[in-house]
């Protein structure tokens, strides 16, 4: 896929307040300061579209993004480690579920595990939540580059391994770099595809 415009459309504090629109919307989310911003800028070649933050979690509303004028990329708060009130934690929990279970525009969730990391048990919730929801969704591991080699894929290989002890199949997953851009390609051509499986 080629992405010839990427723009800013909204940001919504609540499902109820998003675009108003039948475009497919594909979610991004991940722990907080996994890279998320910087994925996004490098997916859709704008390196100042996602706002990259050196302070965690600064996405605090549902963020709409309309590529080529065809669909949405949606950036979803992050979860994890960034240091909020258990209001504030409930709130942006209540608008995160509310958005993937209720937006019926929305055909798939980006899972961003950051490939450094042995599996955590945050990022394992979720995606086991997402499975029990019946949700689609990808893992996307990020900072490829970070590691050697070798290191990255024993850290997958571990994800692959756990995951496997409660999920039957295992849902796709995307190596990437916001760096080397790597898994840039992949990315993109897996929404082309579901795209191309909506318009039938």
């Amino acid at each position: 896929m080629d992405i010839k415009s990427a723009e800013f459309s909204l940001s919504a504090p609540m499902v109820s307040m998003c675009p108003n629109d039948t475009k497919p919307e594909y979610a991004f989310i991940g722990r907080s300061n996994v890279g998320k911003s910087s994925l996004i800028n490098m997916l859709t070649n704008r390196r100042k579209l996602a706002k990259t933050s050196a302070t965690p979690g600064k996405t605090l509303l549902i963020n709409h993004f309309i590529i080529n004028k065809e669909w949405y990329l949606v950036d979803l708060p992050g979860y994890g480690y960034a240091k909020r009130s258990k209001k504030e934690v409930a709130k942006l929990d209540q608008m995160i579920r509310g958005y993937i279970l209720q937006r019926e525009q929305m055909v798939n969730v980006f899972v961003l595990v950051d490939s450094r990391h042995e599996p955590q048990a945050i990022d394992l919730e979720f995606i086991d939540w997402l499975g029990q929801s019946g949700v689609p969704f990808a893992i996307v591991f990020t900072k490829t580059d970070k590691l050697s080699g070798g290191k990255a894929s024993q850290n997958i290989a571990n994800y692959k391994k756990k995951l496997q002890e409660t999920w039957e199949e295992l849902p796709p997953m995307f190596l990437t770099s916001s760096e080397s851009r790597q898994g840039r390609d992949e990315l993109l051509d897996y929404i082309d595809s579901i795209n191309q499986q909506l318009k039938g």
